[in-house]
């Protein structure tokens, strides 16, 4: 049975400050990686979008509407460092930020629903930012949302 891996341009868009250890390099050199011959049976998927629902099952509906009022919009002068906000000393989030969150939970959710259906034998998540450190009611450790 297949391995499955679900990822999305997306999950680039989301940047970071220079100099922080979460940055747009880490998920391109996986998908580098992953782009050899030795990888060519991976069952690719698109990351899809997690539902606002999806998110409530980790969240409240205060923190999401916090998570998105926080959110930077993308302005014609803007560059890729120009609009970066900080929820917290470690996890920041830029124009593209949520919408590369809600690939993220999207992804994860479509990797356990394909594993658990028979479809895939496991599944890899190459997506970002990355969401094992959020809490139910605060972004920490560079995640926004719990995956």
């Amino acid at each position: 049975m297949v391995t499955a891996l679900f990822s999305h341009a997306d999950c680039l868009d989301h940047v970071n400050p220079p100099g922080h250890p979460e940055q747009v390099a880490r998920l391109e050199a996986i998908g580098a990686a992953l782009a050899d011959a030795p990888f060519d049976a991976l069952r690719r998927m698109d990351a899809p979008l997690a539902a606002d629902a999806d998110i409530l099952r980790c969240h409240s509906e205060e923190y999401l509407n916090r998570v998105r009022a926080a959110a930077p919009e993308d302005g014609p002068e803007d560059g890729p460092e120009d609009g970066i906000v900080s929820l917290d000393a470690d996890t920041h989030m830029s124009p593209g930020s949520l919408n590369a969150a809600y690939r993220s939970v999207g992804a994860n959710i479509a990797a356990v629903d394909i594993v658990l259906a028979g479809e895939a034998a496991n599944a890899f998540v190459a997506c970002r930012p990355p969401g094992h450190h959020a809490e139910k009611a605060t972004a920490m450790g560079f995640c926004l949302f719990g995956n």
